[in-house]
């Protein structure tokens, strides 16, 4: 096989920086999303109609729709509407921020579902208003029993991150492409941020895994 993996070594420096690019508007995006999912998971057990109608349309739509399609939208079509054109870093925290905050939505509404509805009431026996009695008492329940899902959502925004390359983003998928170009050896620079890829998601799979056994300790020794 015609591979030659230490053309590809100068070029490694780069291709690491690609690492913390991913992973810093990962970051804010999951961040992002969860202030918002938080905000359309209240709205969707609501009594106002319009709310709950809001927070679902938006939940089905940003579901149901790819999220390179949203990525492009925001990028492309926003500035032909507007005149003024995102940056690319900026249009990779919205869509990933936006689309996260669809299925943290659905995460926290299940979590807050499965607390036990007698807090609640109780809470409303003793006169809690609605808003302290949701920040103090079953919200910090609710992300306790869900944060495994939150983990594995922001591992699963990890490995969708490479599609923000389709819009020039350096981040670790786009730099492997430059690399490829410029050394005209594809397969090395994919291998290489393959293999980076993986172990980011080992590594935040293993730290999911350890959230997970703690709270099972935790609930133990409670």
């Amino acid at each position: 096989m015609n591979l030659d993996f230490s053309q590809i070594v100068p070029f490694i420096p780069f291709l690491l920086k690609g690492i913390g690019a991913t992973l810093q508007f990962v970051s804010i995006s999951i961040l992002l999303g969860f202030i918002l999912g938080t905000l359309l998971a209240l709205c969707k057990i609501t009594n106002i109609r319009l709310l709950k109608i809001f927070a679902n349309v938006y939940t089905s739509i940003f579901r149901g729709t790819p999220l390179i399609l949203q990525l492009w939208i925001i990028y492309f079509a926003v500035p032909q509407l507007t005149g003024y054109d995102i940056p690319e870093y900026l249009t990779a925290i919205l869509a990933f921020g936006l689309n996260s905050a669809a299925y943290v939505s659905e995460i926290i509404r299940a979590g807050i579902m499965a607390v036990d509805r007698g807090q609640m009431e109780a809470a409303m026996a003793l006169g809690i208003p609605y808003r302290p009695m949701m920040l103090n008492i079953i919200l910090p329940q609710a992300i306790k029993n869900i944060l495994p899902a939150l983990v594995n959502e922001f591992i699963t925004l990890t490995k969708e991150s490479a599609i923000v390359s389709t819009i020039g983003y350096l981040d670790l998928m786009r730099r492997a492409q430059i690399i490829g170009a410029q050394i005209y050896r594809n397969f090395e620079a994919l291998f290489l941020a393959g293999v980076i890829y993986w172990v980011m998601v080992y590594i935040l799979t293993k730290i999911g895994e350890l959230v997970e056994r703690r709270l099972r300790q935790s609930d133990t020794h409670s």
